[in-house]
């Protein structure tokens, strides 16, 4: 089992930048892929990005070259910088986690298994 925590969330302009985090407790958090998505009022909740045990990493096309992912496994943290933010990208951010998944690949979108409770980012036009 592991409990994630996500921080970071807030409102922010268009064009502005926030980074979230994601603090996992539990099982060792190099044993995990990690991944970050985002659920908009009225909307199904979607990928944005992941990143594999070894810092492999996959994004949206939505958000490619805007949103960046990192890990730091001596934190159990796994941060999610977003940048030239836009009023699409207002949501609940959710972090999610797979145990021992192969650690090279990022998992699909469905194969997660662990979530965090969300973070709400608005961006303001």
């Amino acid at each position: 089992q592991v409990q994630l925590v996500e921080s970071g969330g807030g409102l922010v302009q268009t064009g502005g930048s926030l980074r979230l985090s994601c603090a996992a407790n539990g099982r060792t958090f190099s044993t995990y892929a990690m991944g970050w998505f985002r659920q908009a009022p009225g909307k199904e909740r979607e990928f944005v990005t992941g990143i594999s045990r070894n810092g492999n990493t996959y994004y949206a096309d939505s958000v490619k070259g805007r949103f960046s992912i990192s890990r730091d496994n001596a934190k159990n943290t796994v941060y999610l910088q977003m940048n030239s933010l836009k009023a699409e990208d207002t949501a609940v951010y959710y972090c999610a986690a797979v145990y021992r998944y192969n650690a090279y690949s990022v998992p699909r979108a469905h194969e997660y298994d662990y979530w965090g409770q969300g973070t709400q980012v608005t961006v303001s036009s």
